[in-house]
């Protein structure tokens, strides 16, 4: 299992693209990936691939006004600075006034810090000029590179994928799913003196079982495949599809209900479209204009920590920047959005080295690593809890509404029960829900200890790791909205 690319021949390149004069300054990010997946359905592996992604995204400076180029090929790299150094003269002459973009500085504190594991050193870090670094840094010392992942090869996952449709079949169903692995590498280079670079693994695992009518799902990744527990997940399932046969219809309304960590993590996904991200921020728009109120239940924390030992950690973003913790809530009082070097300047703040850029779309602060911490129960805790309710295991083709109220759409999917006397029960259908995120997390009355990630689509070492909770009351079908209080 070896990362893509050569560290240090392709700094070594960098460090020769920095050399060209054609532009005031420039900044080289290199986004490399190399992963193994093994596919599954209908008692065989039908499916094994390997893919390598890599991509030099360039960014040229002249008079503060930026121009990006990328490319996937070190052979064009030298093309790409050229063509990125024209677009940002070409703007610079089209404009009456100096541009306000600067790239990061080199932050000597997160220098010497910045000592990150694994097979590549994190060797050099950034943050805007003549402001303080920020409280709380990520902890660069956060563990990248696993050697059970490296032991999570085509082999061990065949067995696991052979394992997960043997046991399936035995139950009278069959289960289909993927188990995977990766290396991921991120170096970033720029004219003002940083070098940073880092290789991480990844280890992900997710599969559906089906029984007659009945479903249950399961997805997890981390960097180290040891934090899977395959076997546990998969007789989970299995256990979960079977009892999920024979489903009935749930009449509208507003019910008490365990969410499984699936859920939890969908409904996370969506803080950072009511506000906590720089660019909404900035413009005024969303949750964090009301910083320090207190609108989730005491109990629920969730932060974007590049520090935390779950999910898909890096600890810095293409800018160079370390990455730090941002609370999005603290003990359900309102927090802070992330952000990169541009919008940080335009809140008059340090940039907490959030800067990223997804297919297709504009470059923009995001939050790749969100995390809500486990609590003291188990899930078979909080569902005994509740003497009458609904389990939710995960949603499904869920859509923003409202940003203001943090309103969702979608659907539940899989395995879904009646809670009564403190037990799952009669399976349920599918139901259409339309709820708003923050009055959820207004309503979590318990944490389970259960925290599994999922990946955030389109977001580079983008995930979500969340635990269950139980909630007041959930809105599932055409139920009334209950006016706010």
């Amino acid at each position: 299992m070896q990362p893509p690319l050569d560290g240090a021949r392709t700094m070594e390149a960098l460090d020769a693209a920095l050399r060209s004069t054609a532009a005031d300054e420039f900044e080289i990010a290199v986004l490399a990936r190399s992963g193994e997946y093994t596919r599954f359905a209908g008692q065989v592996i039908h499916q094994p691939q390997d893919i390598v992604e890599v991509q030099y995204l360039v960014r040229a400076l002249v008079n503060g006004h930026p121009y990006r180029v990328a490319t996937s090929t070190a052979a064009d790299l030298d093309r790409a600075v050229a063509a990125a150094a024209t677009g940002a003269r070409i703007r610079a002459e089209l404009s009456k006034e100096a541009g306000q973009v600067r790239l990061a500085v080199i932050d000597a504190a997160a220098t010497a810090a910045g000592t990150g594991t694994g097979t590549g050193a994190d060797v050099g870090a950034g943050s805007p000029p003549s402001r303080p670094v920020a409280a709380d840094p990520a902890k660069p010392q956060a563990p990248y590179w696993y050697r059970d992942t490296e032991a999570y090869d085509v082999a061990a996952r065949s067995a696991l994928a052979k394992e997960a449709m043997a046991t399936a079949l035995a139950a009278g169903g069959e289960a289909a799913g993927m188990f995977g692995r990766a290396v991921t590498q991120q170096l970033v280079a720029t004219s003002a003196g940083i070098r940073r670079q880092i290789a991480a693994t990844e280890a992900s695992g997710a599969l559906t079982v089906t029984i007659d009518d009945g479903t249950a799902h399961w997805v997890d990744l981390s960097r180290s495949a040891g934090r899977l527990d395959v076997a546990g997940s998969v007789a989970r399932a299995v256990n979960q599809a079977r009892a999920g046969r024979g489903r009935v219809e749930l009449p509208a309304g507003r019910y008490p209900v365990v969410l499984g960590a699936e859920a939890v993590g969908e409904l996370l996904g969506f803080l950072p479209d009511v506000g906590f991200t720089g660019t909404l921020a900035a413009a005024g728009i969303g949750i964090t204009a009301q910083a320090g109120q207190l609108l989730a239940a005491p109990l629920v924390n969730v932060a974007d920590d590049a520090g935390a030992d779950v999910g898909l950690p890096i600890g810095f973003d293409i800018e160079g920047v370390t990455k730090r913790r941002v609370d999005f809530f603290r003990h359900g009082l309102v927090g802070a959005a992330v952000t990169d070097l541009a919008t940080a300047a335009a809140l008059g703040r340090p940039s907490t080295g959030h800067a990223h850029i997804a297919r297709e779309q504009v470059p923009e602060p995001t939050a790749p690593n969100i995390v809500m911490p486990a609590g003291p129960g188990t899930e078979d805790e909080l569902i005994a809890q509740l003497e009458h309710g609904v389990y939710l295991q995960r949603f499904w083709y869920t859509r923003l509404v409202d940003r203001i109220t943090g309103t969702i759409t979608g659907v539940t999917r899989d395995a879904c029960f009646l809670i009564e006397s403190g037990r799952l029960t009669t399976p349920l259908n599918g139901l259409r829900f339309t709820e708003s995120v923050l009055g959820v997390l207004a309503g979590v009355e318990a944490i389970g200890a259960d925290v599994r990630s999922q990946p955030i689509p389109n977001v580079w070492n983008g995930a979500i790791s969340a635990p269950s909770v139980r909630v007041a009351a959930f809105r599932l079908g055409a139920a009334p909205i209950e006016p706010a209080a």
